[in-house]
């Protein structure tokens, strides 16, 4: 039986705007008011999409969100016709009607924490939609979040779906940004990796002082326990406090690993000796640890260039390839650094730059937009097959793109009834291409 890792990128959504609603995000708070072009940002996205899926990798999508989302306006207080409603938000509570109007479910790799079947105790793939409790924006997705993912892996023999941990401090929880998944092939059972900002019931581990740490040691416990996991293959390594302080908001910006390569910044775990050979014991056969210090790639650097925030895919002939944004091309020492480890004894052989550059002003990277499944072919078969990417898809989508998204779009257009509308007739359409059913709350 066949297995391999599938990657499903967040379709950007027609309100892609640039509000700077992230607090601990440079990227996002430092573009905010800009005027963002949500069809460039959708088409940059279904590019490297493609391009993935043209190296010989299985890639798939993940549909947007309904926004601006009028239903929570209305949760709120805001009464009256749907245009009624934003403009009363426009007026009233402009920040909110930013926070209803978000594109972020187009970071995938927020949407949920995804485990195997070939770890898990039962058989199965396991899905936990994030709560993403810590920023408002993101807290009203896991919802739709979930529908979408049922409607994608819907057959019961095969996926399970979870419901969001309970949205508490407690149990904050950013999904895949804070796991990576180590193994030496597909096919066999790894070690899941979950990375967590703080302990909430432990007092006596260092927290971060200037920005928040989003994932805690409580949620990613439970995860595992949901999904079955054994102490076996899991390890639970703490965030640098100083690198959250620097803008390290999630760990898929510090770290990335694929197979038997972890890909890290130096200063990107604390207590990391300790946990790193917790991880070694366990993996049991060759483990790459790829370190890149401060010397070669200072932390500043890395957030701005998003050099971790890459995807480590494994091409069809073994070989080991980075996905990256043409930002760490453009930055002197990333891209000295990218030309060194080619001729490292890793098996990373080749690295791929692509123009994201919609999304990573607002603050995600590649490896942000997209959701890894593992799975077999027969799994991969009970997957709905309108959401996997093939060059019919990638042509539908494009031109759906082209009917449905403006070009320009800034916080003040949030407000446009019209822009609503659009929205809602794009996403209609949109369930029809990708066969979805009725995912929405404006459908039911």
């Amino acid at each position: 039986m066949k297995q391999f890792e599938a990657n499903f990128d967040g379709l950007v959504g027609p309100t892609h705007n640039y509000a700077g609603l992230s607090f601990g995000n440079v990227a996002s708070q430092s573009h905010a008011s800009h005027p963002s072009n949500p069809r460039a940002a959708a088409k940059q996205g279904l590019n490297k999409a493609k391009a993935l899926a043209d190296m010989g990798l299985v890639q798939g999508i993940l549909a947007p969100q309904e926004r601006p989302d009028v239903h929570t306006l209305r949760h709120l207080g805001f009464t009256g016709t749907d245009a009624d409603v934003l403009q009363k938000a426009a007026r009233q509570a402009p920040a909110l009607l930013q926070v209803c109007a978000s594109a972020s479910s187009m970071w995938a790799a927020n949407a949920a924490t995804v485990s195997p079947s070939v770890d898990t105790h039962d058989g199965k793939v396991h899905f936990t939609p994030a709560n993403l409790m810590n920023k408002l924006h993101r807290s009203i997705e896991p919802q739709t979040t979930g529908n979408i993912l049922q409607a994608m892996f819907s057959d019961s023999h095969h996926f399970v779906h979870h419901q969001p941990l309970p949205a508490h401090p407690t149990f904050a929880d950013e999904g895949a940004a804070n796991h990576t998944r180590l193994c030496q092939a597909y096919d066999r059972a790894g070690v899941e990796l979950f990375v967590f900002g703080h302990a909430s019931t432990d007092h006596l581990r260092p927290k971060p002082q200037k920005y928040p740490a989003r994932q805690t040691l409580e949620a990613s416990q439970a995860i595992a326990r949901l999904h079955r996991l054994d102490d076996d293959n899991t390890v639970f390594i703490q965030q640098n406090p100083a690198v959250i302080d620097q803008g390290v908001f999630h760990n898929d910006v510090i770290a990335v690993g694929n197979q038997n390569v972890l890909f890290f910044h130096e200063q990107a775990f604390w207590d990391a000796d300790k946990k790193l050979a917790e991880l070694r014991a366990k993996l049991e056969g060759p483990l790459h640890l790829v370190k890149v210090s401060s010397q070669q790639v200072s932390v500043q650097d890395a957030v701005s260039t998003y050099l971790f925030n890459t995807q480590i895919v494994t091409l069809p002939n073994g070989d080991m390839a980075i996905i990256a944004p043409t930002d760490c091309e453009e930055n002197p020492a990333v891209k000295a650094y990218l030309d060194e480890l080619l001729t490292l004894d890793t098996p990373i052989r080749q690295v791929h730059y692509f123009d994201v550059k919609q999304s990573m002003q607002n603050g995600g990277g590649p490896a942000c937009l997209r959701l890894r499944v593992a799975m077999n072919d027969v799994e991969l078969a009970a997957v709905n097959p309108h959401v996997m990417l093939d060059d019919r898809l990638f042509t539908r989508l494009n031109a759906w793109v082209d009917k449905h998204y403006r070009d320009r779009l800034t916080p003040q257009d949030l407000a446009d009834p019209q822009l609503l509308i659009e929205c809602r007739t794009a996403l209609d359409e949109l369930t029809q291409i990708m066969k979805l059913g009725s995912i929405y709350q404006f459908q039911r």
